[in-house]
């Protein structure tokens, strides 16, 4: 047998050597001992960094509310108000509140009721819809609740770091603290294991529960409600529309028993008349609007920030609410475990420190 017929003969003999030694089986991985004193200066901990990512969720939330105050206002001073206050809306605008008035029946301000609920679909298409694409408060209920959720989760893995425990084993232990509990059924509940291990949130069934809760609890209306701002602007318009019908049905007599071309520039005068006393109008109708829907959506705005049930901060305060109370039986007084506070740039991003 030459050199490389006995090279050969070799590797097969331990390649077939190889195949025949049996697998060793995995090395189990001893759980570390973790004493009760340890263990209660984690739940503590654990208690501390909730409050804490509560405190950072907060400015998070007002943050990217105050941004979406500002697009609001934006689009409706470039948007709303100029076609508002067009010649050619407010001659449409006069024509449907001749509608209103006709088909009314007597019924009082049913006219300004019903432009009202007009201007307040022309609002929204305008206005807050636009404003959804980039930025609504419904998404910052979400964002705002899963950034209390990473800052939570990114603190136990630092306490589990401080004290030594591995986090299989922390993890074994906060799959006993429930952090939400609409059940039944079962998938209604979910722990704060499941919460923090969901990626992302939302595909969690308990927490969209939980946020249909909240949407429930806020009623039917939904986010950016303006319609007790709008009344005074419909009432206004209406009233005014209202008194120029009289004069153009005088106006349109006159010019009908006068002739075609005389007619013609009776009705001319009566138009331009309009566009003036509406360009008088103008400065003031537009004011009116400025104030009634401002001061309306700040309300509204006070409201979404700040409900603890219906608001913006809801899932957050829910989620901390829960982990809260089950710790609160076994631990001290809270302390702080070292959280920087959230810098707000102008884009609406966060910027965050974590150190142990």
């Amino acid at each position: 047998m030459n050199l490389r017929g006995l090279i050969v003969a070799i590797m097969l003999v331990l390649a077939v050597a190889g195949c025949a030694t049996p697998s060793r089986a995995p090395v189990a991985q001893m759980a570390v001992v973790i004493s009760p004193m340890t263990w209660r200066q984690v739940d503590q901990e654990v208690f501390a960094a909730s409050q804490n990512a509560t405190e950072q969720a907060k400015l998070y939330a007002r943050g990217a509310m105050e941004h979406w105050r500002t697009r609001v206002y934006q689009q409706t001073e470039e948007n709303f108000i100029p076609w508002f206050s067009s010649y050619w809306t407010q001659e449409w605008l006069s024509m449907k509140v001749s509608w209103y008035t006709m088909s009314a029946g007597g019924e009082q301000d049913a006219s300004a009721r019903r432009l009202a609920d007009y201007l307040l679909e022309q609002y929204r298409e305008r206005v807050l819809a636009p404003v959804a694409v980039e930025i609504d408060p419904d998404a910052i209920l979400g964002e705002t609740t899963a950034y209390y959720v990473q800052l939570l989760h990114q603190q136990m893995q630092v306490i589990a770091q401080r004290h030594g425990v591995p986090m299989p084993q922390l993890y074994g232990r906060i799959q006993k603290i429930p952090a939400i509990a609409l059940g039944p059924p079962p998938a209604r509940d979910a722990s704060l294991y499941q919460v923090v291990q969901a990626a992302p949130l939302n595909t969690l069934p308990a927490y969209a529960a939980l946020i249909d809760k909240i949407h429930t609890a806020g009623g039917a209306k939904g986010i950016g409600s303006t319609d007790a701002g709008m009344t005074p602007v419909a009432t206004r318009a209406s009233r005014r529309m209202e008194a120029e019908m009289a004069p153009r049905g005088a106006a349109s007599a006159v010019a009908a028993a006068a002739g075609k071309f005389a007619g013609g520039l009776i009705s001319l005068g009566v138009a331009g008349v309009r566009a003036i006393i509406q360009a008088n109008d103008r400065p003031d109708s537009e004011a009116l609007i400025r104030s009634s829907l401002g001061g309306s959506f700040d309300k509204n705005w006070q409201k979404l920030l700040h409900n603890p049930s219906t608001g913006v901060m809801a899932g957050t305060l829910y989620l901390a609410g829960q982990v809260e109370s089950h710790l609160a039986s076994s631990v001290e007084p809270p302390v702080g475990v070292g959280l920087d506070a959230v810098e707000w740039t102008p884009s609406g991003a966060t910027t965050q420190q974590l150190h142990p």
